[in-house]
């Protein structure tokens, strides 16, 4: 039995991430680390208030990071030097330079360190990375991933208002939600090479970008547009793949829909995201996987979200 600690209960560690946990039956909550304790007598767990104190309890086995992104690294890096395995939401940290040294903090430990990008586990974007390697559009030339929404912070939005302060999040749209679509332009097409980003306020005038625009040229030849926007009161959560022989159609991204040259077919998501994440997670810990999204992994996409930036 793998026992959990969960760092943060906020909206997704208490929709997904202890959901996950609770359901995958060889994972059990050991505990959490809250600012308010009853939050983890609700789940039936045991409680700190002090990481320094639950990463000393030897029945820790693994870490789940859900804490806002300026704490994704101290808190990574400190399970870690403790003896846990992490896996850590997304994005992974808030520049290239601290994804460096969580994963070299990993590698020292020789523990486990995952980032929760779950669609790489999505069957839709599994079966078209088959499909790509199979030739089903030829060669891959060009990828195309927008996602469009309107968040303002006002009314229910108010409870992650921490995502407009820089110091918290490191960045707007880009880190938010460009991140998990970048990991997936780099699980299809592999090592990116140069980027080239635009970044600005056009609607909303707060302390972060309201939109985003990337473009990624990979190694082998594939260039990648990302484009999020919070100003957007139409969404759009777009993902096309063209190729020299015809074109991967995925949208909605978070849809079950995969059309492809001669066929098509539905491939919805498990109904909780983050369920194949942690089972994933678990049979590497048994030795029975290949880490889904690990570090060294999810650091390309810190790399070139940094890039974006300059």
């Amino acid at each position: 039995m793998l026992n959990w600690l969960v760092i943060g209960i906020g909206d997704i560690t208490t929709k997904r991430v202890i959901p996950a946990i609770q359901s995958e039956p060889r994972s059990r909550l050991y505990g959490v680390v809250t600012r308010d304790p009853t939050k983890g007598e609700h789940f039936g767990a045991k409680a700190w208030t002090s990481l320094d104190e639950a990463l000393n309890d030897p029945d820790v086995h693994a870490v789940y990071v859900g804490t806002p992104v300026f704490l994704h690294a101290p808190q990574t890096i400190q399970a870690l030097r403790a003896g846990k395995h992490v896996l850590c939401e997304k994005p992974m940290a808030m520049n290239e330079a601290e994804a460096r040294r969580m994963v070299a903090a990993a590698e020292a430990g020789g523990k486990l360190f995952g980032v929760a990008y779950y669609r790489r586990l999505y069957p839709k974007v599994l079966r078209a990375k088959r499909l790509i390697e199979e030739g089903a559009i030829g060669k891959p030339v060009f990828a195309e991933l927008t996602n469009h929404m309107w968040f303002d912070g006002k009314g229910a939005q108010g409870e992650r208002d921490w995502l407009f302060d820089p110091a918290k999040a490191g960045g707007g749209p880009l880190l938010d939600i460009a991140s998990h679509r970048i990991d997936v332009l780099n699980f299809l097409f592999g090592k990116p090479i140069r980027v080239r980003g635009q970044l600005s306020n056009v609607v909303h005038h707060y302390a972060v970008e309201d939109n985003a625009t990337v473009m990624i040229e990979y190694e082998n030849g594939v260039r990648g547009v990302v484009d999020v926007r919070w100003h957007s009161k139409i969404r759009r959560d777009e993902c096309r793949i063209r190729g020299t022989d015809g074109e991967l159609e995925m949208s909605p991204l978070n849809g079950p829909d995969l059309i492809y040259p001669g066929g098509s077919e539905s491939l919805p998501p498990h109904p909780n995201l983050h369920f194949p994440l942690i089972e994933n997670f678990v049979d590497v810990v048994e030795g029975k996987a290949v880490l889904a999204s690990g570090g060294a992994d999810a650091y390309l996409t810190d790399w070139i979200t940094e890039q974006a930036r300059k």
